[in-house]
């Protein structure tokens, strides 16, 4: 999927070879606008639009998997009972993408919630009386928080449909660095570059276990339910904090001496994204060329809305 000024587009090679895609124009709320300007406050909406869109785009591939593997089990097996067809839309139904990125937006709260709460629970059990220096129990308590999650993400990079995704994650990356680049994009000229880069939201997973360390620092805490509330409570403060470090060292990874802060955040990305087929870089260019075709296409149509009025 690649996100671009006007539409989000997501790209699906099909079993017959055919590239399709699911195209999504960027329509955001006035007042969500306005919220999207406010330090801090901007960076928990961005995650909560972008968590509710990444999950409708993920449910277009999976649908679309499902539909090829019906038609395959059909021309296999000609008299299996015929499953009812689909209305035939490119995209969901409006109940279905609404229903779809609440479910995606529940999911993100539900998972940094476990994310965030256990590893409070875990130290405290294992080292509550161990000594009384707060930021001595922080600093374990995000350590236990990067085991959990480096675990986490090598046991499920090792399922096939993971694998599969880590892969396009990964082609993405290799996409956007080969066109910053100036380079056409080819598979073989995609295929030169890292799958790692700079502005990847696994960066911002790292950076968030960082601050979350030095933001509880602050705050101390006399029982254990004292301590997972006000993880919860501040979890807000935490994201926004830390979308607003990764907009920071985004800016400096042209400075050779600072661009080392956003280090942390390419290794992590080295479990969250995998070596691309070529035909998987195929699907990958296909959606971000037409995702910049839409853009023009969008940006043009509006420069003429407003000369005619």
């Amino acid at each position: 999927m690649f996100a671009g000024q006007h539409v989000n587009v997501t790209a699906v090679r099909r079993k017959n070879n055919e590239i399709t895609f699911y195209e999504v124009p960027k329509t955001t709320k006035p007042w969500v606008q306005k919220l999207k300007k406010i330090p801090l406050l901007r960076g928990v909406v961005g995650i909560i639009e972008s968590s509710a869109k990444g999950s409708q785009h993920l449910n277009y591939s999976f649908e679309a998997y499902a539909e090829d593997e019906s038609a395959e089990e059909a021309n296999t097996n000609p008299e299996a009972p015929a499953k009812p067809k689909k209305e035939e839309k490119s995209g969901l139904s409006l109940s279905m993408i609404f229903g779809v990125a609440i479910a995606g937006i529940i999911s993100f709260i539900f998972g940094k919630l476990i994310f965030t709460v256990t590893p409070a629970i875990v130290e405290e059990l294992l080292f509550q009386n161990a000594f009384d220096n707060v930021i001595m129990h922080n600093l374990i308590e995000g350590l236990i928080k990067i085991v959990f999650l480096l675990v986490y993400l090598y046991l499920i990079s090792m399922t096939p449909l993971i694998k599969r995704l880590f892969q396009y994650h990964g082609a993405e990356h290799k996409v956007i660095s080969a066109y910053e680049a100036g380079l056409e994009l080819t598979v073989k000229n995609v295929q030169k570059f890292s799958t790692l880069h700079y502005r990847c939201g696994s960066s911002f997973i790292v950076l968030s276990v960082i601050l979350g360390v030095i933001i509880y620092s602050f705050f101390t805490w006399d029982s254990l339910w004292e301590r997972v509330y006000i993880r919860v409570l501040l979890l807000p403060v935490v994201l926004g904090a830390s979308y607003e470090a990764l907009r920071f060292t985004n800016m400096l990874r042209d400075t050779p001496v600072l661009r080392v802060l956003g280090y942390p955040g390419l290794w992590l990305q080295k479990l969250t994204t995998k070596e691309p087929t070529d035909e998987q870089v195929e699907v990958s260019i296909a959606s971000f060329n037409r995702m910049r075709e839409l853009d023009r296409q969008m940006a043009t149509a509006a420069t003429t809305s407003r000369s005619a009025s």
